[in-house]
């Protein structure tokens, strides 16, 4: 019997290994292993030496966390968390809701006592809530004083004239927040000025060192990330809009492209609409729009084919409609960027005898060229510290800078560019604080895949971890307050929770997950992970179940504690 190993890949944090055989045994005779059990033992020694070969990139963490000496795995008996169970169990016994799949756990975050646990350790696909693991992996390798670097760069300083010889490249290093967005985020998104508002400030610094013709090319280089740029999972669906932007290490107003259709001035007019940010020639646009009678039902369609340059915009808005707005994905980030870059000089007064082109990274890293001489920085742009680029991130849930900021953190600490690396860094950085390899599987660092799964107990030993390190506070801060700010500043208002709850929102079609901390109105500090999976409720709905639950977990919940007044505050 001959058996090879011939094929050992890593994908969606798991280890995969195929073998081959060719066996010749003649009759008769016995097998001292039999073929299976090798093949077991082979796999077990081809894991052994993989993870020794990683271990030297594992990041560096706190040793894990457990439950205090005093905590137990049997819930605590009392009034509270009977009335609480009773409650949940009236909740989740409704029609619609209970031909779904739903997973709870609730903890005490002072003791690691439990308190409820439904299915807690079963898993489900928790959408959104794989952020909370993305913002922890990013400040504990990064630091929440991180900065990212964006920088224009040529091979030769600008010429008396004026002139770059050569090509002018904008240097992408995974800033996500290459926009207009206001930042820090204040309860919610605001934007000033353009769009491309970044970008232009580059030109802007440029031109005023002396920028007035470029010989080559604009080059986009986002060859900081390689790979990657559609996650395992994603739908293909998910492609056309902004919450399924391609990944790349440089990425303008979110990777998205702001889409606004207004009717025309009369029933059977042409409908207008406007793209913004804007690169004439870029993408071709097929109006096919027309305005309707007032009153009458809007009808809009958008396709484009995954990765094309056409778009047709199909249908019908009524002529007393106001318009209406959509962010569609830019599918090609890298090459928008030089477009819009050469279209902003070339505003500005600058002659560009090039085209506009993107620089990718190559499958092998390039060995270094000592005979190159480092570039020549003609603008650069610094954002503001990691901490804010978390906040912005989890308040909205933005699926582009989750990924970005997956990306970054295994680029900085490895040097790898590559996405399997990057998701290899994320399965060792949830082993590091003890959450085993078994209790959870993710595909991307944003919760978008259908192929992720975890279980609530995975996700509150991850927040049980994450309130003892140095940066609990931001990242408690980047949560969602419910009935305040970010996706849940519309949901539990005029409730006990309103103002003391911070929770990670996610939904998905047939997915809705909600996991973070909360005060309860006795004072009590608790960790909780709701889930809920397989139901054919709509969105809304499906929240308010979740919402119910997360109210009567804060109005029922805890022993009053001395000194604390109903919401937890002192007297």
């Amino acid at each position: 019997m001959c058996l090879s190993l011939f094929d050992q890949a890593v994908g969606n944090g798991k280890l995969h290994y195929t073998v081959s055989h060719t066996a010749s045994v003649r009759k008769g005779t016995p097998w001292a292993l039999s073929r299976a059990t090798f093949l077991r033992l082979l796999a077990n020694v081809a894991a052994l030496c993989f993870a020794w070969a990683v271990h030297a990139q594992t990041p560096k963490t706190p040793a894990p966390v457990t439950r205090t000496k005093n905590s137990t795995t049997v819930p605590r008996k009392g009034p509270d968390v009977t009335l609480f169970r009773a409650q949940v169990a009236k909740i989740l016994a409704q029609p619609d809701v209970s031909r779904g799949y739903w997973g709870l756990l609730v903890e005490d975050a002072d003791t690691g006592q439990l308190l409820f646990a439904q299915n807690s350790d079963r898993y489900f696909t928790p959408a959104s809530n794989a952020k909370l693991f993305t913002a922890a992996l990013a400040l504990t390798t990064l630091g929440a004083d991180y900065k990212f670097h964006t920088t224009l760069e040529s091979s030769a300083p600008i010429g008396n004239d004026g002139t770059v010889d050569g090509d002018l490249v904008l240097v992408g290093r995974g800033d996500p927040n290459l926009s207009n967005r206001t930042i820090p985020y204040d309860k919610k998104t605001d934007r000033q000025g353009p769009p491309e508002k970044a970008l232009g400030e580059l030109a802007d610094a440029a031109v005023a060192r002396g920028l007035k013709q470029v010989s080559g090319n604009i080059v986009g280089d986002d060859s900081y990330f390689a790979g990657g740029r559609y996650p395992d999972g994603w739908s293909i669906d998910d492609m056309l809009w902004s919450y399924g932007a391609p990944v790349s290490a440089l990425e303008i107003n979110d990777g998205t492209l702001f889409l606004e259709i207004s009717p025309g001035a009369q029933p059977g007019a042409a409908a207008s609409y406007t793209i913004e940010p804007w690169v004439s020639g870029f993408y071709e646009i097929h109006n096919e729009l027309v305005t309707s009678a007032p009153g009458s039902k809007q009808d809009l369609t958008i396709e484009r084919d995954p990765g094309a340059k056409e778009i047709t915009l199909r249908g019908s808005i009524p002529a007393d409609a106001q318009p209406h707005s959509v962010g569609l994905a830019n599918s090609w980030p890298a090459e928008y960027a030089a477009a819009l870059l050469k279209q902003l000089l070339e505003a500005r007064g600058v002659k560009i005898y090039g085209n506009a082109v993107a620089r990718h990274a190559t499958l092998a890293p390039l060995a270094p060229n000592a005979s190159t001489p480092a570039p020549t920085v003609l603008a650069e742009h610094d954002s503001l510290p990691l901490a804010e680029a978390i906040r912005v991130a989890a308040k909205v849930s933005q699926n582009l800078h989750a990924e970005m900021l997956l990306r970054d953190a295994a680029r900085e600490k490895t040097g790898d560019t590559s996405f399997d690396t990057a998701l290899q860094f994320a399965q060792q950085f949830r082993e590091s604080i003890g959450i085993a390899d078994d209790d959870m599987v993710l595909s991307d660092a944003c919760g978008l895949s259908r192929r992720d799964l975890v279980t609530p107990e995975a996700v509150t030993k991850l927040l049980r971890w994450a309130q003892q390190q140095p940066w609990a506070d931001a990242y408690r801060a980047s949560l969602p307050m419910a009935g305040v700010d970010g996706t849940l500043s519309d949901r539990m208002l005029n409730t006990p929770a309103a103002g003391q709850v911070w929770a990670k929102t996610g939904t998905l079609g047939h997915v809705d997950s909600l996991s973070g901390y909360a005060t309860t109105v006795r004072g009590e500090h608790l960790i909780f992970s709701f889930f809920a999976n397989n139901h054919m409720m709509k969105s809304k709905p499906a929240e308010d179940v979740l919402d119910a639950i997360t109210v009567a977990m804060v109005k029922d919940l805890g022993i009053a504690k001395r000194g604390a007044t109903k919401h937890g505050g002192k007297k």
